[in-house]
């Protein structure tokens, strides 16, 4: 979308404008303090945040406030990661500013460009109590509420700007510094990693301040002196009456909830007894996690299934920076392949050769496999070739009454003839139905 073409009235800030609360955005903010385990406010309200800045052309921001009798839209809640458990503070509904960008580096660029066509969209702040033991805790805990909002249809994480993270750093005896512009959750561990190093080597920081992460220089440069809190002069806005919410609209919310990552876990684990490592993978990402049930509906075979996914699938895609949900292998195909090695149509080997292949050239998996079972003398070809296998290896056969083990000689012989195609299983079956 091209810059500064989704203006309004409101947004800009022009005089004798008068901003309205969006229902669906309140029904997001609920959802997604529900799904965190917070207690929702049966009575909020919006105060002002006065500051200038350019990025927000009305000098203030429309946001929810804690104190001085304000009350955000939840409270309390708590997340459990897989490195130890996070507790909300609260979830405040506010407006987003515009967004900033520059010529190049924003140290050396002599120019900011703002772009306001997201200037007054509706957006949740998630607060966090001081739980996060270590840049990695950050990122795991991102990933974590990215996957819960995903799951409840509260975000998509391919459209730019829909989840960012501010992080805040210090050290004991020093003031809190925030630390913006960070690109990804990568980023932000990355971020943390260095911030953390150089309040230690330095000092601790002696005055609020925001800084700006350099994901480039991967540094921290000063942005501004943050203001105290007295600083942005919190008053309720006169424009946006409180909202007064009812139990029966909560459950009613509460109820559509879809299931929760953690509870799906559970699920994958107990149910489908999935390793505890290959369900969380999956759980993390609501499209692989369905990508993956819609596959065992056309055949249960959760764990090659899941293996292919986890570890061939989305290697290929991460090496690749492609998105899971642009994966040109559908459900059906990815069940048609494993069904073809229960049936011991392929062998393991070959089914994740073909794999590979179609997710690289775009072929259809159903041809690919085609091809391979033609080729792969199963069934009249390969009782063929495995007599004659037995005709040209007489002594392995002599030696295969005396010691069982030997029939692995022949089995070799028939793999090498059927260049790997042929199911390991299926060929020892008519080997020894052979020699009976």
């Amino acid at each position: 979308m091209p810059p500064n073409t989704l203006l309004c009235n409101i947004c800009a800030g022009l005089p004798g404008s008068l901003p309205v609360l969006n229902k669906r955005a309140l029904e997001a903010a609920i959802k997604i303090g529900l799904a965190i385990n917070c207690k929702i406010s049966n009575k909020s309200n919006f105060f002002r945040k006065n500051y200038f800045y350019p990025d927000s052309p009305k000098n203030y921001q429309i946001t929810q406030y804690d104190k001085a009798g304000g009350i955000a839209i939840a409270n309390e809640g708590y997340v459990e990661t897989n490195l130890g458990g996070v507790r909300i503070t609260r979830i405040q509904m506010e407006e987003d500013p515009g967004k900033l960008q520059y010529e190049g580096s924003i140290t050396t660029s002599s120019n900011t460009l703002i772009d306001y066509n997201r200037a007054g969209i509706s957006l949740v702040e998630i607060v966090t109590e001081p739980d996060l033991v270590s840049p990695k805790h950050a990122r795991e805990f991102l990933n974590t509420i990215q996957s819960i909002v995903e799951a409840i249809g509260e975000c998509n994480s391919k459209l730019d700007g829909s989840m960012r993270a501010d992080a805040n750093v210090s050290i004991s005896d020093g003031r809190r510094v925030e630390v913006k512009n960070i690109s990804s959750f990568k980023e932000v561990e990355r971020a943390l990693n260095f911030e953390i190093t150089r309040q230690k080597t330095i000092q601790a920081a002696s005055k609020m301040e925001t800084r700006h992460w350099d994901d480039v220089r991967r540094v921290t440069v000063t942005l501004r002196v943050k203001e105290d809190e007295e600083g942005y002069r919190y008053f309720p806005d006169p424009d946006l009456p409180p909202m007064d919410i009812s139990d029966d609209y909560i459950e009613q919310i509460k109820n559509s909830l879809p299931e929760l990552p953690e509870k799906r876990f559970i699920r994958f684990t107990n149910d489908i007894k999935l390793p505890g490592e290959i369900a969380r993978i999956l759980i993390k990402n609501k499209v692989v996690a369905d990508y993956f049930e819609e596959s065992l509906k056309y055949e249960n075979n959760p764990k090659l299934i899941s293996s292919w996914i986890t570890t061939d699938i989305m290697g290929y895609l991460n090496r690749n920076n492609i998105n899971f949900i642009d994966l040109s292998i559908d459900a059906k195909s990815l069940a048609t392949l494993a069904k073809s090695v229960s049936d011991s149509q392929i062998n393991e080997y070959t089914a994740k050769s073909i794999l590979l292949k179609s997710i690289s050239s775009n072929n259809h998996i159903d041809d690919l496999l085609k091809s391979e079972i033609s080729n792969s003398g199963t069934s009249e070809n390969l009782l063929e070739i495995i007599e004659k296998v037995l005709n040209d290896n007489s002594k392995a056969v002599a030696d295969v009454k005396n010691d069982p083990q030997a029939i692995h000689f022949l089995i070799g012989q028939v793999m090498k003839a059927t260049h790997g195609r042929a199911d390991h299983s299926k060929v020892k079956e008519l080997i020894e139905k052979q020699l009976k």
